[in-house]
């Protein structure tokens, strides 16, 4: 992943706001332990849901069953927001991670995310790799995992001053 282009739009940020810094965004995905997952229905409604979502590689990685209202959206459309933050108005750094959800199968890469899902979760969340996903030990269904490799993420800064920033990513030549 390249390094992002990063500005402020001074139209929804205050005069002397500036743009919310790469490093503080990235710290924001570092940090979040749970996230809102914005994925579309066959008919155009939107279907939103929390989940728990890891930040490695820099993208975003969640996971759902297969039979999980989201999982049948992410089929016939990848796209995708994924936002989290704080529900206050005076602090903190808003984030919305948008891109395309693709099924992750690579067992090493699997093993990797459960190793982050363990360790960011203090042990709560706990998965087994096998047969292209996740294997939780007390259900049977496989769990499907999805890496979303941003195109444009957006962070809000609250307080004073407020600002709107974007990050957009561009492939590297």
């Amino acid at each position: 992943m390249s390094t992002p282009v990063t500005t402020i739009d001074q139209r929804f940020s205050d005069q002397d706001a500036a743009a919310t810094r790469w490093e503080e965004t990235r710290a924001a995905l570092d940090a979040a332990e749970i996230w809102w997952v914005t994925t579309v229905r066959r008919d155009g409604r939107p279907h939103v849901t929390p989940l728990v979502a890891v930040w490695v590689r820099e993208a975003l990685y969640f996971c759902t069953g297969e039979d999980e209202q989201k999982a049948v959206n992410l089929r016939t459309n990848p796209h995708v927001s994924l936002t989290t933050g704080r529900n206050d108005w005076d602090s903190g750094v808003d984030v919305v991670v948008e891109g395309d959800a693709v099924v992750v199968t690579d067992d090493e890469l699997l093993r990797r995310l459960a190793d982050a899902w363990t360790r960011k979760w203090d042990g709560r969340w706990q998965f087994q790799v096998g047969a292209g996903g996740f294997r939780n030990p007390d259900v049977e269904a496989r769990v499907l995992v999805y890496e979303v490799a941003p195109t444009r993420i957006l962070a809000f800064a609250k307080g004073n001053p407020f600002s709107y920033t974007k990050h957009t990513f561009r492939a590297d030549p």
